[in-house]
């Protein structure tokens, strides 16, 4: 008799612990995984940026750091939270505003824009050593690096950062509406390949045609690299466009060359631009150069 009490017992016992588990998860799902947003503390930064960028754009503003933004093997230091503001006003002001200002370029930013942008404390570090200004993919995503360094007043930085969002913005273009027509063929046999570039000098990479090192190591790159430099050197004319006088060396010499292929290739840029986007690359530089 003892014995059937005490199975009565732990029979309801069980029975009351099965309907408490029943009422605390009523779809019976006892592993469903947790999204990081869903368990974010929502701020007031937060509503900013949903506000501006993701309801106004279709951009989401990643700040918190993730292991998935940077490769095995590479390392950087996360956004402080003071830093997030100031780098949002600055792209606002000097990427996405010069657009809204001239003739059909809101209509192009609005059509083009990455679905995310990164931010990063800290440049990426990779194994090697070798320090990485920023990325992008596909026109998806544009990673902003040393972000808690944001200081408008730093020239070094500023053009850093513009360069970096002016290039990667300018994939979009080759990526949808391919390079210009023999583009790739002005200055041909300066081109690198992605893994020797580095070893050039500025000086070397202009007597070869090319606005940077970096633009010699592809069509695409020299494409963008010139997008970039056009937009935000204020010297770009001067450096890269303006034939020297009086040259008695065969650098000087060598350097006018690669200023009349650059000269060649930004014609055949704007001319791109303005028919397959219907944006004026003239325009869009003085809109960005009245705000530096």
């Amino acid at each position: 008799m003892i014995g059937k009490v005490k199975r009565t017992f732990v029979y309801w016992t069980g029975l009351l612990i099965l309907f408490t588990l029943s009422g605390c998860y009523p779809d019976e799902s006892l592993n469903v995984p947790v999204n990081e947003d869903q368990i974010a503390v929502e701020t007031d930064l937060d509503l900013y940026i949903n506000e501006k960028f993701v309801s106004e754009y279709g951009m989401a503003i990643r700040y918190r750091f993730s292991d998935n933004f940077v490769s095995p093997g590479q390392s950087v230091t996360p956004t402080r939270i003071e830093s997030v503001r100031p780098m949002l006003d600055f792209i606002e002001e000097f990427w996405i505003d010069p657009y809204k200002d001239i003739e059909n370029g809101e209509e192009f930013f609005r059509n083009h824009v990455p679905a995310e942008i990164i931010f990063l404390g800290g440049v990426i570090f990779d194994v090697n050593g070798n320090l990485l200004l920023g990325l992008a993919e596909a026109g998806a995503k544009i990673t902003f690096t040393d972000v808690n360094s944001v200081d408008v007043t730093d020239t070094v930085w500023r053009a850093r950062q513009l360069n970096t969002v002016y290039h990667e913005f300018a994939h979009t273009v080759h990526q949808r509406y391919k390079l210009p027509n023999a583009f790739e063929t002005i200055a041909a046999e300066g081109y690198t390949g992605p893994g020797s570039w580095f070893v050039l000098s500025d000086d070397d990479a202009l007597q070869r045609g090319f606005v940077s090192p970096y633009s010699t190591s592809s069509p695409n790159e020299d494409f963008a690299e010139c997008v970039s430099f056009f937009l935000f050197d204020p010297n770009f004319e001067a450096t890269f466009m303006d034939i020297e006088a009086g040259c008695l060396t065969e650098d000087c010499v060598s350097r006018n060359e690669g200023r009349l292929r650059i000269a060649e290739k930004i014609a055949t840029i704007k001319d791109h631009y303005k028919k397959v986007t219907g944006v004026d690359l003239e325009s869009l530089r003085a809109a960005v150069q009245s705000r530096l």
